[in-house]
């Protein structure tokens, strides 16, 4: 816990995501991977700076969908950084399995207000790389 609070602060580990171009190549894989692949259906995502919070639904096994986003990523990453053949990501992921509703409210909450929590933004829905900020464009042209 102490160490996710760490990384939620935005001022530890590579911060490789602070790369508009890395960010934007991560967010549109996580869309990708839903839309066009069908490995899962998003419930929430943030791209932060240093790490990645992904809530989902699972079709395929989620050592699969892993395997998939971190591949593709990591090496299109690399090539935006000029780090071709480097580690990006962590070997582990902490997978969490979402018991209720109410925990799942509570998931999407923390995730879509990271940026916020880290000082980011002041708006969740401010934060390009999430689905708060997809939610909010959807929320002004559904009002339109």
């Amino acid at each position: 816990m102490a160490f996710d609070r760490a990384l939620d602060s935005g001022r530890i580990g590579p911060m490789w995501m602070k790369n508009e171009a890395v960010a934007k190549l991560v967010r549109d894989a996580l869309l990708h991977a839903e839309r066009q692949r069908d490995l899962y259906r998003m419930l929430a995502f943030v791209v932060m700076s240093n790490h990645v919070h992904l809530l989902i639904e699972t079709a395929n096994p989620i050592q699969k969908i892993t395997r998939l986003l971190k591949g593709y990523t990591a090496r299109s990453a690399n090539v935006i950084l000029g780090r071709t053949g480097q580690a990006f990501w962590q070997d582990e992921s902490f997978d969490h399995w979402v018991r209720d509703s109410a925990e799942q409210e509570r998931i999407i909450r923390y995730i879509q207000n990271n940026p916020v929590t880290a000082g980011l933004v002041s708006k969740a829905e401010d934060w390009a790389w999430s689905s708060a900020a997809r939610r909010g464009a959807e929320a002004k042209w559904k009002s339109k």
